[in-house]
């Protein structure tokens, strides 16, 4: 069958344009076969990475339509499926080719047939949360560097080193199987809506690393390292949780999951009083096993005010109390909502749930 790849190019600092290449492929393709086609038969001056064509090194990392994804792993009949699939539920998603407001009009490439609108279309573009340098080739300088901002080895420096290995039990060594098929192909870095709009946050490869050497047995700095993980939004409080990179991780890493995994270790060994990230969970979650639901009055001055120990706190909630008087926003009153027992006991199911794993 026929089908029309529309390719987003760029130069480095260059305009992005879309560009078209018609090829008669078999749904059972990959993509990355397609793109090697492309190349090679069509305009060699394509670029893109790829290596193992096995889902192993990660290489051919791209967003394939709307989402990144390894070439090498997706076919043409999943893809063209998968956009049926989205065309049932929203009709115009599909509609068009999805570029960026600055791309040109459409360039036909030779080979191209002027009447190819009518065809399935595939839409390839370039990992997100990366510069580009040419193409479909990212700039993954800034991928690496928050890599290694988390310190992802093992340490024994607290250890006298023994004569022989450390071992591990089979459980101690399960707990490092999901985040150990991590092949740091980027995908998760792409999507991640966190570091796009704050470029301090290290990104979700980096934490689900994290948690790897949390798990491990024989690392001997934990305590350290869950002090780095909570600073700030750079760490694992950055994590807006809208599990976009469990979505399109290729290995099932799951990174939002193994975040969550930092952040309840540090939320059993920290108290409120020691962070506000650490208070705003704290709090959130005995307010609503008091009242089953948030009472409002309280939760800006607890977290935020730190109790009424924090007066700089507090004064910066002034502008917004004010504004939800004058607007009627503001609760005089807290009314608990119904069922508050049922919901108190299932929180707290959940949570001796937790501590006995």
């Amino acid at each position: 069958m026929d089908v029309v790849f529309n390719i987003l190019r760029q130069q480095d600092g260059g305009v992005p344009y879309a560009q078209q290449y018609t090829l008669e492929v078999s749904p059972r393709s990959t993509i990355l076969d397609c793109l090697n086609r492309i190349k090679w038969e069509q305009d060699g001056t394509l670029a893109f990475r790829k290596n193992c064509r096995n889902t192993i090194c990660g290489s051919c990392s791209m967003r394939i339509n709307g989402r990144s994804a390894l070439a090498c792993k997706e076919n043409v009949g999943q893809e063209l499926d998968r956009l049926k699939a989205i065309a049932h539920h929203t009709p115009e998603a599909v509609s068009q080719p999805v570029f960026p407001s600055t791309s040109p009009t459409v360039e036909q490439a030779k080979g191209s047939a002027p009447e190819a609108s009518h065809l399935p279309q595939i839409t390839i573009a370039p990992m997100g949360n990366m510069p580009i340098i040419k193409d479909l080739i990212v700039d993954m300088q800034p991928f690496w560097d928050n890599l290694q901002a988390v310190e992802p080895y093992v340490s024994t420096q607290a250890r006298n080193v023994p004569e022989r290995e450390f071992l591990q039990s089979p459980e101690e060594r399960d707990r490092l199987n999901q985040t150990g098929n991590c092949i740091l192909c980027g995908a998760c870095y792409s999507e991640c809506n966190a570091r796009e709009v704050d470029s301090s946050f290290v990104g979700p490869h980096a934490l689900a690393k994290a948690y790897r050497m949390v798990a491990d047995t024989r690392d001997g700095q934990t305590e350290e390292r869950l002090e780095l993980y909570n600073t700030d939004t750079q760490g694992v409080w950055g994590c807006t949780r809208c599990y976009y990179c469990n979505s399109v991780c290729p290995m099932d890493v799951a990174p939002m999951d193994q975040i969550s995994s930092i952040k309840q270790e540090l939320l059993s060994r920290k108290s409120k009083e020691e962070s506000r990230q650490i208070r705003h969970r704290k709090v959130l979650v005995d307010l609503v096993k008091q009242g089953g639901w948030v009472d409002e009055r309280k939760f800006g001055i607890q977290v935020v005010g730190n109790y009424l120990k924090d007066l700089q706190g507090l004064a910066s909630l002034g502008p917004l109390g004010m504004r939800m008087l004058m607007r009627r926003k503001f609760p005089l009153s807290f009314e608990p909502s119904e069922g508050t027992e049922t919901v108190r006991s299932l929180m707290e199911a959940v949570q001796r749930s937790e501590s006995d794993l």
